[in-house]
Order: C-alpha cells, then structure tokens, then sequence
C-alpha cells in the first residue's frame, strides 16, 4: 500500500466528479480522483447521453414512417435493433475516452477503485481505496468532495431481474425489441424511456401514483405532454397503485388500481423508474459529522458537510438531481476550496429537461407554486400552431407559458413543450440568472424563422401584446 498526498480528493468520476477535478486542476491544485466504474458516471455511461442515442434512433423512424406528410415515400422500412442499442453503447465508450483524456489532459491523477473516507491524518482527510474488497492505498488531502451519486430506487416484489423487470440499465441493452411494456413512473425517466419504445412501435402504458404525469412540471404543461403522449397511442393512468405481480415464462401481469377499479395489465416487459436512492452505503459516513436525509447527504449552500473538509456534490446531495446541477456544484466547490469568491446556485435558475416528443423543458416556478407563494402574476401563452418555422417543420405541437411577478416585472417562471424546447429553455434560464424583467425581454429581438419566436410571444402575450394569435 502506499500513501499519496493531493490538495483535493474528488470520490466518483461523474458529471460533478470529474468536472470538480478538472476546475481545481485549472486552479493549479493538485488532485485524484478515485473512480470504482467508468469515468462520466451513470449520466455519460447509463444515463443521459446513451439515452439520447436511443431516442434519436426512435425520432428517426418516426419520421420514416411519417414522410408522406413532406412529400416522400419509403417502402420496406425498418430497424436493425441491435445496432440501435450499439450505437448508444458506443456514444457513451467515446464521451468516456474523452473524459479520461481531459482528466490526463489537466494532469488530475485518476485511481480506480472504490473509494471512502477512512478518518483523519492530522489538517488532513484520509480516502481509503479498495479493488474486489483489498484496499489498494490511502490518499490523503485537506478536501475531499464525495460525488457518489445514486442508483434506480426498487420497488419491493418489482426487483429487477434482467429478463423481465427493468430498471434504466437493463432498458437501455435490451436483447430484443419488446412489443409491449409497462412503465412505472412517470418522471422524465420513465416518459423518455416510454417514448422511445413507443415510438420504437411497443404497445406502451404509463401508470403513475400522482394525480399527473411529469408530476414536478406546471400542470398546464403536464396536460398538454399527456394528450400528447396518448395521441402516438400510449395508455396512461394516474392516481394509480399496484397490487399482485404474476410472472411468466415471457410476460409480467400486474393489477393496476386506479380510479377504484382493479384491471390486470400483461406485458412482455416492465420498466421501473420510481426515483433514485443515493450511494451513502460503504463510503466511511459513519462516526463523521455527515449527516443523511432519506439517502442524500445534508450540505449548506456551498456544498459543505458537517464534516470539515468534506464536501457532497450531485445526486448524492440536494435535489434537483440533474447533470447539470452536478457540474455546476463541482465548479463552484473547487472554486469555493482554491480561495475564490463564489455564490450558491440557486436551484429556481436551473433548467430541468424531458427529452420524449414533444419534449418538455422548465425554469422556476410553476403557476401553482407562483401563487401559493403570495405572487399576483401576469401568465402569457403562446402555440406552436401560431409559429411559422414550427409549421414549416411539421412541428405545430406545443406551447410556451411564461409566469411573471405583476408588481416588479420578474419572470417567475417558464414552462415549454414542443420540438427543441430543450434547447430553447436556455434563454429562459440567462433572463433568470440575469435578473431581467418583461421589459428586456419584450425588446429582445428573436430571428426569424425560428420556433424561439414562441418564447418572445409568450412574453408579450403575459401582457396582451401577443402579435400572432
């Protein structure tokens, strides 16, 4: 075994970890960053990006099968599964070479191995690394940021077995196209899974225990996205609980309770996506003053533990648990641990994103929330149906709602859904950060034609001045 000393200890090689690791590298301090899996964590290798892979394929034969509409026919169209499911592999093989070459790039020490604080040695933290069980070495720093983030919550008699039952690993390798499923959850998680398959040609129905789907973006929006959704034929049922699983040879019947009714529901496949549970186990929390809420650990605005010198990043933190989020904390904690001024990023300036079609993006707060939190609001709407570039796409399908404060002008809150409004919620997020009010706003000019101009009209129609409508 050896010991090795660093300024900074990042635990996990995610989108926060191995971003915390490459700001304090640029900041000329000297870090490891101790990864048990593949660098890019869940996000770049399970998560985010091959699952965008899946879904463009599945855009893909939409449109194949839709091209009369642009004057194209096609005969004999069809899909190779298998080189789906490779290339979304292969994505996410090439992001990861690329996060290993930045990390070698800003000369950050990668260990692999599974890490866990292991006490003290004098001002510093000690981080034990072990492979198959053996520790390997003790790495020693001031800092250490934990970056372990979490994993598919199970749902007890629903344990995914790797035929049947799926979490979001077995979904995005499955060995075959299934010509049915049944989604439990209705997060974005579950939607963009369903909407793949969906649109893959899979029988789909969604059961969800809240009352809506999406259940944490504005109702309005959560509306429009179900109608959507079971426009391509999905089945959905909300305010809906499980009751007796039965498994078979190749399908899963399970009683599906909703509205007072019990209805048997068989499929080949089931995809549980119930929420996530942060990796707190085995990490050396025990004896610190780390201190975990419901399998995430507590940290102040800056990330910082009950125990000096540890910081807790990503999803193993505070909600809202996104990438993004992830990122950003990892800057400001390096930052935060080399001296520099920083601020706490507020988590109503942070965009969340549902890539299914139509896709749903938001920023702040929601109508419901605006009210419940004392706000007399200006609300302005506007339909893609109203925009030029949408119709020209084929993308008349969807809407942008924007929440303002009537006393100072603030944008409280913008809520979209429609063809790239993923893209498009950035500038919703830059009005916010910035701290515009509808004046900027209404005299920013948008480029025509562009699906943007929706974002512009719901502006001005918060204040009758919608000019398409």
């Amino acid at each position: 075994m050896s010991t090795t000393q660093f300024d900074v200890i990042v635990i996990g090689g995610g989108p926060g970890g191995y971003v915390a690791a490459i700001r304090a590298a640029q900041l000329k301090l000297k870090v490891a960053v101790v990864e048990a899996s593949a660098l890019g964590g869940i996000c770049l290798n399970w998560g985010c990006i091959p699952t965008k892979a899946l879904l463009r394929a599945s855009e893909i034969n939409h449109l194949l099968h839709n091209l009369g509409e642009f004057g194209f026919a096609a005969d004999n169209v069809r899909f190779d599964f298998d080189k789906v499911v490779k290339r979304s592999r292969a994505v996410s093989a090439q992001l990861s070479a690329g996060v290993a070459h930045l990390l070698k790039k800003h000369k950050v020490t990668v260990i692999s191995g599974f890490g866990k604080l292991a006490g003290t040695a004098g001002a510093n933290r000690k981080v034990s690394v072990s492979v198959d069980g053996r520790e390997t070495t003790v790495l020693t720093a001031p800092n250490v940021i934990v970056a372990t983030g979490a994993r598919a919550r199970v749902l007890p008699g629903l344990e995914p077995d790797g035929r049947l039952v799926w979490s979001y690993r077995e979904a995005m390798v499955p060995k075959a196209m299934p010509r049915s499923l049944l989604v439990i959850g209705s997060g974005a998680i579950g939607v963009e899974f369903a909407s793949f398959y969906r649109n893959m040609g899979a029988e789909v129905t969604i059961v969800e225990v809240a009352e809506r789907i999406l259940p944490v973006e504005d109702a309005e929006i959560s509306a429009f996205a179900r109608k959507a959704l079971e426009k391509q034929g999905m089945k959905i049922l909300t305010g809906a609980k499980l009751g007796k699983i039965t498994k078979a040879d190749n399908s899963v019947t399970i009683d599906v309770i909703a509205g007072g009714k019990t209805a048997p529901i068989t499929v080949e496949r089931v995809i549980s996506a119930v929420g996530i549970v942060g990796n707190v186990e085995n990490i050396g929390l025990e004896g610190t003053g780390i201190k975990v809420d419901r399998t995430h650990i507590t940290v102040d605005p800056y990330c910082r533990t009950g125990e000096k010198g540890v910081f807790a990043i990503g999803d193993i933190a505070a909600p809202p648990w996104l990438a993004h989020k992830a990122s950003h904390e990892g800057v400001m904690v390096a930052e935060l641990i080399a001296g520099r001024e920083v601020h706490p990023i507020s988590p109503m300036n942070i965009p969340g994103c549902t890539y299914c079609r139509p896709q749903v993006a938001s920023v702040g707060l929601t109508e419901e929330k605006a009210k419940a939190a004392g706000y007399k609001i200006r609300v302005g709407r506007f339909p893609f149906i109203g925009n030029g570039k949408a119709i020209a796409m084929g993308e008349p399908e969807g809407m942008v709602k924007t929440i303002f404060d009537d006393a100072t002008g603030e944008l409280l809150g913008a809520h979209m859904v429609g063809a790239e409004v993923t893209e498009m919620i950035q500038g919703y997020v830059i009005a916010r950060t910035g701290e515009l009010t509808d004046g900027e706003l209404k005299e920013t000019v948008f480029p025509h034609p562009t699906i943007s101009e929706t974002m512009h009209e719901a502006v001005l129609a918060a204040y009758d001045g919608a000019l398409h409508i």
